[in-house]
């Protein structure tokens, strides 16, 4: 995940960074539950939500281009 986000278009890492959100609820709803097989999981899917949140407010602000 962390080396080919840096390859991805804008539109494609806001895609990306949906789809991380809603795995990371259902990930949540299952802890909740008391039905989640990886709890490892919870962690590095908010560190790749944060990652991805960075890359597209660096694009926003122009300090860093999202490619093309």
């Amino acid at each position: 995940m962390k080396k080919n986000i840096k390859k991805m278009n804008y539109a494609e890492l806001c895609a990306e960074r949906d789809k991380l959100r809603k795995e990371l609820f259902n990930l949540r709803m299952q802890k909740v539950l008391g039905h989640i097989d990886n709890p490892l999981a919870l962690r590095t899917v908010k560190r790749d939500v944060a990652r991805l949140n960075t890359l597209i407010h660096q694009a926003d602000i122009g300090i860093a281009k999202a490619s093309k």
